[in-house]
């Protein structure tokens, strides 16, 4: 069966659904969606590390992905703006990979794939790194989930319940650069932030509790790869961006939807 590059393609999509899903919860919920895009703009500096040093793509840019991560926690309570800060981190961790890559040589790299992510080409040893990894991610949220969203709600309640924030933020870390080391194979580099935080906005017009968003916005995630897989085969479009135009439908369908419901 894995023989058909479709149902590899559609296993990996929806794998990478299954991370993206709750983790994309608390980005929206907390307001990190620029967050999520620095760290992913340093996957490519990771990419650049990974092949001058002959060693797995996916361990490269999880480490690079995971200092950005650290970076931002550290420097945002120093008197620096954020939304400057992270504009500064994730454009130079993006041109520093770009310029990396340029200097590697005698190593063959198609550069779109990373940008844009080549989900038709995911192989075996692909998708178990993306299920591995996606494993990892939601059973990590799912064990803090509690201190999570206790977290998210208010720092203060957090410390009367004996939960330390900045513990859990580091929780949101870590899973934030397991996801996307999986992903980058699959909608790239500069795709990466909006299969994150795309489902999860989709899915909170449909949702009345946390948990409710967190599976829904899965089954958006999930549906909207096999829709755009689909899409993109029929209509011969790069199948990464047609897998979030999907989802950027949907996000529009439930908003229309929620503008037609009744106030309470």
């Amino acid at each position: 069966m894995l023989d058909d590059f479709m149902v590899r393609a559609s296993l990996a999509g929806i794998g990478v659904a299954f991370a993206a899903a709750p983790l994309g919860c608390f980005v929206v919920w907390r307001r990190m969606a620029y967050f999520g895009d620095a760290t992913a703009h340093a996957a490519i500096l990771g990419v650049a590390l990974s092949l001058a040093f002959s060693m797995s793509i996916f361990v490269g840019t999880m480490t690079v992905a995971l200092l950005m991560a650290l970076t931002v926690s550290v420097l945002s309570g120093r008197g620096y703006a954020m939304d400057t800060l992270l504009g500064v981190l994730a454009h130079s961790a993006l041109a520093f990979g770009l310029v990396a890559v340029s200097f590697i040589s005698g190593v063959r790299i198609d550069l779109m794939a990373y940008l844009f992510g080549d989900i038709l080409a995911v192989s075996r040893g692909d998708l178990f790194v993306i299920w591995s990894g996606a494993a990892v991610v939601v059973t990590l949220i799912g064990f803090r989930w509690s201190a999570l969203l206790t977290a998210t709600l208010n720092e203060d309640l957090a410390y009367a319940s004996g939960i330390n924030p900045k513990g859990e933020q580091l929780v949101l870390t870590l899973a934030l650069a397991i996801t996307v080391a999986v992903a980058i194979k699959v909608v790239g580099v500069l795709l990466i932030a909006a299969l994150l935080i795309i489902p999860a906005a989709a899915a909170r017009p449909l949702s009345r509790t946390p948990e409710g968003m967190a599976i829904a916005a899965g089954i958006i995630g999930m549906l909207s790869t096999i829709v755009g897989l689909r899409a993109a085969f029929v209509l011969d479009t790069p199948a990464g961006p047609s897998i979030v135009c999907i989802s950027a439908l949907t996000f529009l369908a439930t908003s229309v939807l929620r503008g037609f419901r009744p106030q309470r």
